[in-house]
């Protein structure tokens, strides 16, 4: 049986880049859902000619910012991706 230390030993720039891939990878899997939602309604012509626009401006935005999140992190796009065994990953490789 393996002993469980008192205290751990973590550096601080591992939390807080292992935090940083964390919450960077929630905003990824639901702009990626966001995204996919918006194609079908605009597939389906339930928006707007002005609100298609606004949409693809507010995707394209939010993924410049994650961009420059991703690289304040030193984190690669597929950095972002959990193995989830045998559902396999959480977000689906060619949309990273």
């Amino acid at each position: 049986m393996t002993q469980v230390p008192e205290r751990l030993d973590l550096d601080p720039d591992m939390v807080g880049r292992g935090l940083g891939r964390l919450v960077l990878t929630l905003i990824e899997l639901i702009r990626q859902l966001m995204e996919r939602q918006a194609l079908r309604r605009v597939e389906a012509g339930d928006l707007p000619e002005e609100k298609v626009e606004e949409l693809g401006l507010g995707l394209m935005r939010l993924e410049e910012a994650m961009t420059e999140l991703r690289e304040h992190f030193g984190l690669r796009p597929e950095d972002l991706n959990i193995d989830l065994g045998p559902l396999g990953d959480l977000l689906p490789r060619d949309r990273l």
